[in-house]
C-alpha cells in the first residue's frame, strides 16, 4: 500500500522559511540536497515520518504564483487557543479561529496562517476526525 511521505512547495528564501517553519510547527532540517541549479531541503519532526520539501530555485528573485489549484497543507495541535496565541506574539498574523459546523454539528476548529512565499496553512484542533 502508498504511503505519503512528502509535499513540496517552492520558496524563495530558505533561511526564511526554514526559520518560519521551525517556530510556527517545530519541523527541523532533515536533509539538505544541494545542486547546481537548485536546493532541496527536507523538513520534519518526531511526530510524524511526513516531510515537507522546501525547492530553493537559484537565482529566482520573482515571487511565485500560487494559481488557484493549490488549497492548504494541514496540521493538527493539542491547544488551539494556545498556538493561535503563540502565532499572534511571534507575529505570524494568524487568521481567526473558525468552528466549522455545518448542520449544526462541529467538524473542526481552526485557523489558518501563510508562510513567507504565501502558502497558506490550516492548524487543526485535534479532536474528532482530526485527532
Amino acid at each position: 500500500m502508498a504511503r505519503l511521505i512528502h509535499s513540496m512547495i517552492r520558496v524563495r528564501d530558505e533561511a526564511r522559511s526554514v526559520d518560519f517553519y521551525n517556530r510556527a510547527f517545530g519541523l527541523d532540517v532533515a536533509d539538505r540536497l544541494d545542486f547546481t541549479d537548485f536546493t532541496l531541503v527536507y523538513l520534519s519532526n518526531a511526530d510524524s515520518g511526513f516531510e515537507l520539501e522546501l525547492t530553493v530555485n537559484k537565482g529566482r528573485d520573482a515571487p511565485y504564483t500560487l494559481g488557484d489549484g493549490y488549497g492548504h497543507l494541514a496540521v493538527s495541535v493539542e491547544d488551539l487557543a494556545a498556538e493561535h496565541a503563540r502565532f499572534e506574539a511571534s507575529g505570524f498574523a494568524p487568521r481567526k479561529i473558525v468552528e466549522f459546523a455545518p448542520d449544526g454539528e462541529l467538524v473542526g476548529r481552526f485557523y489558518f496562517v501563510a508562510d513567507p512565499d504565501g502558502y497558506q496553512i490550516e492548524v487543526l484542533e485535534r479532536s474528532g476526525r482530526f485527532g
